[in-house]
């Protein structure tokens, strides 16, 4: 018996559970997208099992992009709840006297992650509902639910004018965006360009040329040059834009948070006409400023599903944020966010040594997390009240989200939720897939590596493994 054991006993030094090792079809499409044993973390395991079907080096620390959104949203429907709202508030820091407002007129932010034009302009609209048309004094900005960001846009990718790049604000709006409108008149031969909001202080040169093509991949055709300053922007553009392609919209920031505040507040207000006299300044709200209005957000349990769906960075942060703050009863910083949502995986049972939280986005390139430990904490959500909220806000393979395009002819479509995340030399998904014996499974897959860009034929292959099974 001694001997047998000791046989035993060097076989599984020799030969790796099956659990840790990948089938044949999978190590395959690895080595043809140049990826290495070390460059990949598997999870794979049926919700109400206690072991993985896969484990393949899951315990090795990866950065997970944007897969790093499951634990800032399953932690805020946890800890703020579903219903959860955000508000923005408005306050009269003088008389209101026929229409007049003689002073400033405050607003004060509490980190709403989606304030858009139409839900600011109703708001506004609301103001002027309840008596307000002429504005004697400044608009005034409370910023000071969070704390002020010092980061540099362009720090992580030098693309400080990409929208996803913008820095949380507890005055966010709009995601601080200008919309470019591109509309090609065929008859001229022309392409016109328009801005949304279209601030006074938006200069557009446009120098782009009608070129009769297909539309395939446009944006990079073009050429843009901008120049922003704190108050002003200047945009040229040239290149080329297909005919075939019709109107598109393109997305740039331009503006601070507060310039951007003010120009969409004069903008709209006019539109509603209001009159505003002076300037934007910032402070915090003193006791005898007036409440007039409190606009109230979409709830969590909604904006969820645009946080994953779309993957949608910046109210990833917002909500982050959000968490540290509620927690706290305090101006959010990023550190104390970091703080709540560890002793909340504590409180779980979830240590995660090796964890690091950089801004609940995974816009990082020193967040951490393994693929064992992401897998936990999916399978930690399924058992929770909170579960359908977020199992219904990650995209569904071939129907929406980051994942419409991808396995629509295959048998899975429709039968994954699936979180993606992209980085350059990253790629990730994560989340669930109901098999083809009705079993639900998470699946978690973690590359980092120079040929990650090649990884998604593997990837794919590996939710219809996850399927088929």
């Amino acid at each position: 018996m001694r001997a047998i054991a000791l046989v035993l006993f060097f076989l599984s030094l020799t030969f790796p559970a099956a659990a840790e090792r990948l089938p044949a079809p999978l190590s395959k499409s690895l080595a043809s997208a140049g990826l290495g044993a070390a460059q990949v973390g598997i999870f794979v395991q049926q919700v109400n099992a206690t072991t993985p079907v896969l484990n393949y080096d899951a315990d090795r620390a990866f950065d997970p992009a944007s897969t790093m959104k499951l634990l800032t949203t399953y932690a805020g429907l946890e800890l703020l709840g579903p219903a959860y709202t955000w508000k923005t508030e408005f306050y009269a820091l003088g008389t209101i006297d026929n229409g007049v407002l003689d002073g400033d007129l405050i607003i004060r932010g509490y980190g709403n992650p989606k304030l858009t034009l139409e839900n600011f302009w109703l708001m506004l609209r609301e103001l002027r509902q309840r008596g307000v048309r002429e504005i004697e004094g400044d608009l005034v900005l409370d910023r000071g639910y969070f704390t002020a960001s010092n980061t540099d846009p362009g720090q992580f990718d030098n693309e400080p004018n990409r929208p996803y790049n913008v820095a949380p604000d507890a005055l966010l709006l709009n995601f601080n965006s200008v919309r470019l409108l591109f509309i090609p008149d065929t008859e001229k031969q022309t392409i016109n360009v328009t801005a949304d909001p279209l601030a006074a202080d938006i200069e557009i040169i446009n120098g782009l040329r009608l070129v009769d093509e297909p539309c395939g991949e446009w944006s990079p055709k073009l050429v843009a040059n901008i120049q922003a300053t704190a108050k002003s922007a200047r945009i040229l553009l040239n290149g080329a834009y297909p005919a075939g392609c019709g109107e598109q919209t393109w997305y740039v920031a331009l503006f601070d948070h507060p310039q951007y505040v003010y120009n969409v507040f004069k903008e709209l207000w006019r539109e509603l006409g209001g009159t505003l006299k002076g300037a934007v300044r910032e402070f915090e709200t003193p006791a005898n400023a007036r409440l007039i209005f409190s606009g109230e957000s979409e709830t969590l349990g909604e904006a969820v599903r645009d946080i994953n769906k779309w993957s949608n960075n910046v109210m990833a942060r917002q909500l982050f944020l959000t968490i540290g703050a509620e927690a706290a009863q305090s101006p959010a910083a990023p550190e104390q966010s970091v703080r709540v949502i560890k002793q909340w995986l504590a409180s779980k049972g979830l240590l995660f040594p090796e964890l690091v939280l950089e801004n609940g986005a995974g816009l990082s390139r020193s967040a951490r997390i393994s693929a064992k430990h992401l897998g936990a904490l999916l399978i930690s959500a399924y058992r929770s009240p909170v579960m359908p909220e977020l199992v219904a806000s990650l995209p569904l393979v071939a129907v929406d989200g980051t994942m419409k395009k991808r396995l629509n002819d295959e048998d899975i479509a429709g039968r994954g939720h699936i979180k993606t995340g992209s980085l350059e030399g990253v790629r990730a998904i994560a989340g669930y897939v109901l098999d083809h014996a009705g079993r639900m499974m998470v699946v978690v897959c973690l590359i980092n590596s120079p040929s990650a860009a090649d990884a998604e034929p593997f990837e794919n292959q590996l939710l219809q493994w996850v399927y088929r099974r």
